[in-house]
């Protein structure tokens, strides 16, 4: 069941799980508190769709800096 759950978290959507390492809270309490919002109000699943797509954009696009010898 770990197995299952840690690969939805990473390889689907890591949404909860990117969150939860910035706040430094559990994943589940993320979860609930997207659950409860959904069940209060339906925008809270437009916002969720809105951050993973801005995840996923994050990853294939990586900027890099420029060089001292690229002037």
């Amino acid at each position: 069941m770990k197995i299952l759950r840690l690969l939805l978290e990473k390889r689907i959507f890591g949404v909860t799980s990117w969150w939860s390492q910035k706040l430094r809270i559990k994943s589940s309490w993320i979860r609930l508190l997207f659950i409860y919002a959904a069940f209060t109000q339906s925008m809270v699943i437009l916002i969720y769709l809105l951050m993973l797509f801005i995840l996923k954009l994050r990853n294939h696009y990586k900027f890099k800096r420029r060089s001292v010898f690229d002037l």
